[in-house]
């Protein structure tokens, strides 16, 4: 049954920690969070537009429960300060690992990794491995992975992981989309032979207009956007399928959600499928090991 942001059920009561809640997806996901009754923790890495996304939200939600958390999934030491604060409340219902960059020039997080891996997979596995001891005392619970149809053509690079030798922008984003779901279904396989009851699932938006191209080459961009425009979700439409992975009833571990159009690029979300590489068992607990190590966490399954 299609999916979209007036099927988001009742959610009083229930804790959220949305990353990347400033803009985009993050912040629309919110909204409908906080619409529907849920405390919503936005978690941003800059305190300036984190509070103008908190006013606007209040602007149009005056009762919404919700409240800043400080992040900067480049930052190792960010990620576990803001676990600590959000292991703090009473319960946590779903972890919404949206924050994301795509095609920036080679560049380094704070603790070295090429950028798009760290952010996109390594900040987003150490904050999942900090929280997973609240997300299990919460029955049900979930961890949502933002991934994108990017995740098809990549490849991940174990001989060149951090782009030491070779970087290609786009090359990078893909294997780093790949890896989420790697992860999601590596840490699905790992809470189910545990017997927790704590889902791990993914989701992706589609084509969405959102500030994450902001590194494209514009005349690509629009060259390719303007005709696929009636195919193209909003942020807030691009935001369904990770409202339907967070919040459907009915959902199962390691179920993948995105947009039931044309190429999965815009409409209502429904379950939809990954490539064969992203289910691949053994790629997934190798790529598991590495991020351990290279994150110095690793989730306790």
């Amino acid at each position: 049954m299609p999916f979209t942001d007036a099927d988001v059920p009742g959610l009083a009561g229930k804790t959220f920690f949305v990353t990347g809640a400033n803009t985009g997806l993050g912040f629309e996901t919110s909204k409908v969070l906080a619409r529907q009754g849920g405390r919503v923790l936005l978690g941003c890495r800059n305190r300036t537009k984190a509070d103008a996304a908190l006013e606007s939200l209040r602007a149009e939600l005056p009762d919404a429960d919700a409240t800043i958390v400080d992040i900067d999934l480049g930052d190792l030491v960010s990620v576990r300060a803001a676990a600590e604060i959000v292991a703090g409340e009473a319960r946590l219902d779903g972890l919404i690992n949206n924050a994301g960059i795509m095609f920036p020039p080679l560049q380094r997080t704070r603790d070295g990794f090429e950028s798009q891996l760290g952010v996109n997979h390594l900040g987003a596995f150490a904050l999942t491995a900090h929280l997973l001891p609240t997300l299990e005392r919460t029955a049900g619970s979930r961890v949502v992975a933002v991934s994108s149809n990017a995740h098809k053509p990549g490849r991940i690079n174990f001989d060149d992981l951090n782009a030491e030798r070779s970087y290609n922008k786009y090359g990078r984003y893909c294997q780093s989309k790949l890896a989420n779901l790697l992860f999601t279904y590596e840490l699905d396989r790992r809470l189910r032979a545990k017997g927790s009851a704590t889902l791990s699932v993914a989701a992706h938006p589609g084509a969405a207009h959102t500030e994450l191209s902001r590194h494209s080459n514009p005349r690509v961009f629009n060259l390719f956007s303007r005709p696929m425009a009636r195919f193209m979700n909003t942020a807030a439409q691009g935001a369904w399928p990770l409202e339907m992975a967070a919040t459907a009833p009915g959902v199962q571990g390691g179920q993948y959600f995105g947009p039931s159009g044309f190429g999965q690029m815009g409409g209502p979300a429904e379950q939809v499928d990954s490539s064969a590489r992203s289910k691949d068992a053994d790629t997934a607990r190798r790529l598991w090991d590495v991020s351990a190590e290279l994150t110095g966490v690793e989730p306790a399954l």
